[in-house]
């Protein structure tokens, strides 16, 4: 029930809205209270109410949000996303030569994961016996990735294309994989690599 207060006869009167009423009703409110000023209280009393009422859903919708956006640690068997199995899964030092006749690959692949993005997991990267490994992001963001990923060895399902990335975005993703300001600064250049997106991730170990 709504609560206010009135001053009458220089006091101070804690009173329900629904006292109000009744006293409205039975003629009981002496002609000096101002209603106007009664429906100021009163209103001013709601506002705090819904004021509160939304303070509390933000803060467990934050919470919520939280919660729902830490991933499960990597142990064997742990899926994100879809997920997908390890049968007929491509080696990752497999995936160049298959982006050499085809300007996609769509299916699974296999290999160790050797970084991650230190910030909120989302990208990491597959560790190839030839170069600093190959790039998987996650489609639309709609998942990410444990800290603890690395050294894993996964099962990815996906789409994997030759891109070139930016400048920017390579200094973004240094920056994401703690790397110091001196080698962020040595990236000057674009680079063309393959891309896999993943729609989900297996762990094996």
């Amino acid at each position: 029930m709504l609560k206010g207060k009135i001053v009458f006869n220089n006091k101070v009167m804690r009173i329900h809205f629904g006292e109000i009423l009744a006293f409205k009703h039975q003629n009981f409110i002496p002609r000096k209270i101002d209603c106007t000023c009664i429906k100021a209280v009163f209103l001013f009393e709601l506002n705090k109410i819904i004021i509160m009422k939304s303070i509390m859903s933000g803060l467990i919708l934050c919470l919520s949000l939280i919660a729902f956006a830490q991933p499960k640690p990597a142990v064997k068997g742990v899926k994100y996303d879809a997920g997908t199995t390890a049968a007929r899964a491509l080696e990752v030092n497999l995936l160049e030569e298959k982006l050499v006749t085809a300007e996609k690959y769509t299916g699974k692949v296999k290999g160790t994961v050797n970084k991650v993005c230190e910030k909120k997991g989302c990208w990491m990267t597959l560790a190839q016996t030839d170069g600093e490994g190959i790039m998987i992001r996650f489609k639309d963001y709609k998942f990410f990735m444990p800290k603890n990923i690395v050294g894993k060895d996964v099962v990815l399902q996906g789409t994997a294309q030759r891109t070139t990335t930016s400048v920017e975005m390579l200094k973004h993703y240094a920056e994401d994989a703690g790397k110091s300001k001196e080698e962020i600064e040595k990236i000057t250049a674009p680079k063309t690599e393959i891309e896999f997106i993943a729609t989900g991730v297996l762990v094996l170990n």
